[in-house]
């Protein structure tokens, strides 16, 4: 009797144990991959990261059900050299697109590629920046350039170009869940890009929100006011200052006529850029828009004699946060339609869905809007993910990851072996909670567009959890320590202090390490400046007068001689 007993006791053990590991093992089917970003999109407009601002439930779905990021970043502040970083897992310099002048080179391997070769559907909906075909997409559908928020055109894989009525992150969306409902092939593993055009400057909010929007005060950055005075040159010379460089009618709806009669200046193609978008809106949508913008208007007109220089930045950051934010609440409100169109239809579980943005942007910290330079606001990026039974929910991480990771945490996460010529690292051991294996403790940046739109100095850096040592390398050399931990608001360069010069002396060396890993050197730098400074005196760099390419060039020659 012993033996049936043993026999029986051993198969039921057997089974017990077989069922746990089944339950306990990962699907070895390839996870789908949904891809979401948006434009210039600052962590701080987050709730999960900053609740200050505004209220973000659904994007918020994402850090409750996977992995918030506290320190992700870009390696080049700048949109399209961004996306380039993301599709190629390779850094700016390698990839060939280094600023938003040149051409993207379309000989480069892209993540889209490989997965559509491997077997994946794939498909692009929204903002891509560059590349009117892009290679790798059974499906697309982008906004041509920047795109337009009312009524916008569109380049298609299969329809040519189309007009869209309505207001473009509703629209994108419609598209991404149109395809995923009528399009997808249910017997694939499918990669889907998402990408909104919102928050990009102009600002122009659904008409569902601009009365709520305009109706609201924000909290101002304890920096709104900075004077600059605590670090090298670059940061006063830039040209991105809410109240000097921030234009009347195309950021913060004054009419055109309005500012004539008070007498003030354009500033950029501040009246140009106002006519344009308008002339997009339909007569409803006008009607709608002169109905809000009026009374902001008139307010304005009440108020403008009497306001000091302090009075006008201020009421500049409160409109610019008042469009900024409106827009992305239309971004959050259609994150909703899509999470809820993945749980209805069984669509979650073995999908990974990031929510992340091309790069920061500053909401009047340091008195700026815009990107580019290596302070956080513009350096960091939201970065979430969700995979469920893999990726903890509720969790953390402080790591230093960049866009330049993604491709190989996707091809990783669909078993496909990386090209061994890209240079992210896969997140995979993070996002697994096999945080043991993640070796990376500093990163790599680099800023090229320089001189151009916003005046933002050309550096490259290396940044740590605790520091950042940065070289301003074209015209003066200048060089910058930034105390991460000491002085959070980055407001002190701390690189001729005596305290640090054993954390200065580390931080060079590390430095040179990366930029040799990475393949980054003088000689390259110099070749992109000398091929952009040739288009800036042939006049063709957006943002900059051949005359002032030509001063700068001597100013640079001068300090050389020096």
């Amino acid at each position: 009797m012993k033996k049936p007993i043993i026999f029986f006791v051993l198969m039921l053990m057997s089974g017990i144990f077989s069922c746990q590991n089944i339950s306990n093992q990962p699907e070895s089917k390839q996870p789908n991959i949904i891809f979401i970003m948006s434009d210039d999109h600052a962590y701080q407009a987050i709730s999960a990261y900053d609740n200050r601002l505004i209220h973000t439930p659904n994007i918020d779905r994402l850090a409750e059900m996977g992995m918030l990021f506290t320190n992700a970043s870009v390696t080049n502040s700048i949109c399209a050299p961004s996306r380039a970083t993301i599709l190629t897992g390779k850094h700016s310099h390698l990839n060939g697109k280094v600023d938003n002048h040149f051409q993207f080179d379309t000989t480069n391997i892209t993540f889209p590629q490989i997965l559509q070769e491997a077997g994946y559907q794939t498909a692009l909906f929204g903002k891509l920046h560059f590349g009117n075909n892009p290679k790798g997409f059974d499906q697309f559908k982008i906004l041509p350039g920047q795109g337009a928020y009312y009524n916008p055109e569109f380049i298609t894989k299969y329809e040519g170009n189309i007009v869209v009525d309505g207001y473009v992150t509703d629209i994108v969306t419609d598209m991404t869940l149109d395809w995923l409902d009528k399009e997808r092939d249910k017997e694939q593993p499918f990669m889907l890009m998402y990408w909104h055009k919102a928050p990009h400057r102009s600002w122009l909010m659904a008409e569902r929100h601009l009365e709520e929007f305009t109706s609201r005060t924000f909290p101002e950055p304890e920096t709104l006011f900075d004077d600059y005075s605590g670090r090298t040159s670059p940061a006063g010379e830039a040209e991105m200052n809410i109240l000097h460089h921030m234009s009347w009618a195309g950021d913060h709806k004054v009419f055109p006529e309005l500012m004539d009669e008070l007498g003030i200046a354009e500033i950029g193609f501040d009246k140009a850029r106002y006519a344009y978008e308008y002339s997009r809106l339909n007569e409803s949508q006008k009607e709608n828009f002169l109905k809000v913008y009026g009374k902001v208007n008139e307010d304005f007109a009440n108020a403008y004699p009497n306001m000091s220089e302090e009075d006008k930045m201020r009421w500049k950051y409160q409109r610019y946060m008042q469009d900024y934010l409106g827009t992305i609440q239309a971004v959050d409100e259609n994150m909703g339609r899509l999470l809820d169109y993945l749980e209805a239809n069984d669509l979650m579980e073995n999908t990974i869905i990031v929510y992340t943005s091309d790069q920061g942007f500053y909401l009047g910290e340091h008195g700026w809007y815009d990107k580019r330079f290596i302070y956080d606001e513009s350096f960091k990026t939201p970065l979430l993910i969700s995979w469920p039974n893999r990726i903890k929910a509720g969790s953390r991480s402080d790591e230093l990851v960049q866009n330049l990771d993604f491709a190989q945490t996707f091809l990783e996460a669909a078993g496909i072996e990386a090209p061994s010529d890209m240079q992210g690292e896969s997140l995979m051991p993070i996002l697994t909670g096999n945080e043991d294996q993640w070796t990376r403790d500093a990163v790599y940046y680099h800023y090229y567009e320089y001189p151009a739109e916003h005046m933002v100095n050309r550096h490259y850096a290396i940044v740590t959890k605790d520091y950042k040592l940065v070289h301003y390398y074209y015209v003066e050399d200048q060089w910058e320590l930034l105390d991460r931990k000491k002085d959070p608001l980055e407001l002190k360069n701390f690189y001729g202090d005596p305290e640090y010069v054993e954390i200065k002396a580390d931080l060079h060396k590390r430095l040179e390490e990366l930029r040799v890993k990475y393949k980054d050197n003088t000689a390259i730098s110099q070749r992109y400046i000398d091929e952009f400074m040739d288009d800036a005196l042939d006049g063709k760099i957006f943002g900059i007068s051949k005359e002032k390419a030509n001063e700068i060039i001597q100013r640079r020659e001068s300090v050389m001689r020096d």
